[in-house]
């Protein structure tokens, strides 16, 4: 695939090209953004070669959505509308049943896949972009018995040099684990950046203080509210029956520290270690 055409260069964007630039030195990369700043920041920093338009996904070999999830939604039947019948298409959002649904009757809907690379930092932008992002991460893949086969084999393959793991999934089940591996995850942080910012209304008390734990804790908070919102609007039903979950867990702690019942505190943070098991099996 020689054609390669990103649209939004941001982050995650910006990782792709990055790599399959690096793995096919004939592969030009062409930049598609709103934002025109970001397109003469990645030609600067060598992350896309060339700016184009809807105009010329004709040529396409294949074309990568990686625009916040809302706009994909908007975006993809139009991508789809302009590419040939060889092209493949895909997305690389946090939400998957509603870009899944967009095109569910496209006339060109074999020559989309909707995949979710677990990979990202918490900046955003095309300086952002960094080399080997997706090495030994997960990458979900749903719905690919939609896609036509020469297609898939063409994405696995692509994914293979990245050095990505393939998992797949159905739209309706990735969307909803999803809500508790990362969705919540970024909420309890930006609520615990919340929560510090409005007790500590000297902020350098806040710095001086911050530690390894604190800083690690909060580092989603520094994560861009245009891409996480629509995330959030998406994956609503998702996202409040894992927030009704883990409230219910704090209000449980909570009520064990007023009954002083320190014995229990230390059986539910010891039975929550396993989790170093669980990740230690999936790093």
């Amino acid at each position: 695939m020689n054609n390669i055409y990103i649209i939004g260069v941001g982050l995650i964007g910006g990782s792709l090209a990055l790599d399959m630039k690096s793995n096919n030195a004939q592969a030009t990369l062409y930049g598609i953004d709103s934002n025109t700043t970001h397109l003469d920041e990645a030609i600067e920093l060598k992350i896309i070669d060339e700016k184009a338009s809807y105009d010329d996904l004709k040529d396409a070999d294949l074309v990568v959505l990686a625009i916040p999830v809302d706009k994909a939604i908007a975006e993809l039947p139009k991508v789809l509308d302009a590419i040939s019948d060889t092209t493949l298409v895909i997305d690389v959002g946090s939400t998957k049943l509603p870009i899944c649904n967009a095109v569910e009757h496209h006339e060109k809907r074999r020559n989309f896949l909707a995949t979710h690379p677990i990979a990202g930092t918490e900046f955003s932008g095309p300086s952002a972009a960094i080399r080997d992002l997706f090495q030994k991460k997960t990458n979900i893949i749903c719905e690919v018995e939609k896609t036509t086969f020469k297609l898939q084999e063409k994405a696995l393959q692509l994914f293979s040099d990245l050095g990505m793991r393939i998992r797949y999934m159905n739209p309706e089940a990735h969307d909803k684990h999803i809500a508790y591996v990362s969705h919540l995850s970024h909420i309890s942080s930006f609520m615990l950046g919340k929560t510090v910012i409005e007790k500590e209304k000297n902020e350098r008390d806040i710095f001086d203080m911050a530690g390894s734990g604190f800083e690690s804790t909060v580092r989603l908070a520094k994560s861009s509210p245009a891409m996480w919102t629509p995330i959030f609007k998406q994956n609503k039903t998702n996202v409040v029956e894992t927030l009704d979950e883990y409230i219910n867990n704090l209000k449980q702690f909570k009520a064990l520290m007023e009954a002083d019942d320190f014995e229990e505190i230390y059986n539910e943070m010891e039975n929550t270690n396993h989790i170093k098991d669980i990740l230690k099996g999936i790093v």
